[in-house]
């Protein structure tokens, strides 16, 4: 079996410690005190720290076959820098999968085999658990069990072809631009307007911009830098129309200067939740009449995605302001917005119906001469 051990040679050990909830080999609790770690290269961020804790805790009070193996697992995943986020997204679905596998009657991790990787497909498919859920939990147990077999803990045979899940490709979403224009024309806040015009005309995502500090934005040059993507935490940056630019200058006047974020709610020290948000923007939609259109907060990365195509920029210059790490996924807005493809259809169509325009008419002429040549015929018999 490999150890996955950390590189003493890469820290500095600190004076301070702090218990952990640890399981033996006999399945009891244990606390054991580690020394503090401070990495100097991939040190993780205190917070995947402290929800690594959390988790942990949480872990020993359940009973499930391999406990000491997530928590490995867990420690290994929280060394390679991975956040908060990913570490709960890892231990509820392992969990879950694991405890399908207790109630199937099987007590031990090494007897795991790719028939229960189906079988939790198939269990989660009769829960009604959506195909996108479906996958990510899916991604979630296979890296586990990748990690296992790397440990030589479980075969390489659980691993087996790889199960493929059809995802529906649906086309992005965009405003209506006269749904657009009841949207802006309801915003009566300076900085619920710059918000919306920021997220409206840079693309970025709701979390990007909730983390956005002061020093991240450049408004001489207009422009903000975003130094770590929210979902594929690649670093780019994005530029400002001016109307965007305007309604952060006039946010500028009004905002607390000791708060670091670009966006912070009343009384409060922090940033702004995506919950706050969330609410916002459900309250213009309703206040412009739009709840019953289904748009959501990320259909203004939509628009501003579309407005641009529509407008001529290539899609390589629009994947790197969405912060893309694959063109297929800027290509999808192609899709919604050819105007090449588009112009070909109604070119091709307008002489599909010209031509069977004349059919019809040469089919009507055809009709009147008919009683014409019936008297005719009347007139010889």
């Amino acid at each position: 079996m490999t150890s996955r051990n950390l590189d003493v040679s890469q820290t500095s050990i600190l004076s301070e410690s702090f218990a952990v909830p640890s399981i033996d080999s006999f399945g009891s609790t244990r606390t054991v005190i580690y020394p503090s770690i401070e990495l100097r290269s991939e040190s993780p961020p205190k917070s995947s720290i402290a929800a690594l804790h959390k988790i942990l805790n949480r872990l020993a009070g359940i009973e499930l076959p391999g406990k000491e193996h997530i928590e490995a697992y867990l420690r290994y995943v929280c060394r390679r820098n991975r956040r908060p986020r990913t570490l709960a997204s890892l231990y509820t679905n392992i969990v879950l999968f694991l405890g399908m596998i207790k109630d199937n009657g099987k007590t031990s991790i090494e007897e795991i085999t790719k028939r229960d990787v189906e079988s939790f497909i198939e269990h989660e498919q009769d829960r009604g658990i959506m195909i996108t859920t479906i996958r990510t939990k899916l991604v979630c147990v296979r890296a586990f069990l990748h990690y296992l077999v790397e440990e030589e803990i479980v075969l390489p045979d659980v691993l087996g072809r790889r199960i493929r899940l059809q995802l529906p490709d649906r086309l992005p979403r965009a405003m209506d631009p006269d749904d657009l224009r009841s949207l802006l024309s309801v915003i009566d806040h300076t900085r619920d307007r710059a918000m919306i015009l920021v997220l409206l005309r840079t693309g970025m995502r709701i979390g990007e911009l909730l983390n956005t500090k002061i020093m991240d934005v450049h408004l001489k040059e207009r422009r903000i830098d975003i130094y770590e993507a929210e979902k594929t935490r690649l670093g780019r940056v994005v530029y400002l129309s001016a109307d965007a630019a305007d309604a952060l200058h006039e946010w500028f006047k009004l905002r607390d200067g000791r708060n670091e974020f670009l966006l912070y709610c009343r009384n409060r020290s922090g940033q702004m939740s995506y919950s706050t948000a969330r609410g916002i923007f459900a309250g213009y939609f309703v206040k412009a009449g739009l709840t019953n259109k289904g748009y959501t907060i990320h259909t203004l990365r939509h628009t501003f995605a579309t407005e641009l195509l529509n407008a001529g920029m290539r899609l390589e210059c629009l994947q790197v302001l969405l912060g893309h790490q694959c063109i297929e996924e800027t290509r999808r807005y192609a899709r919604l917005t050819d105007k090449t493809r588009e112009e070909e259809y109604f070119k091709a169509m307008s002489i599909i119906e010209r031509v069977k325009s004349d059919d019809i008419n040469q089919c009507g002429y055809k009709l009147a001469t008919f009683p014409e040549e019936e008297e005719l015929l009347a007139q010889h018999d």
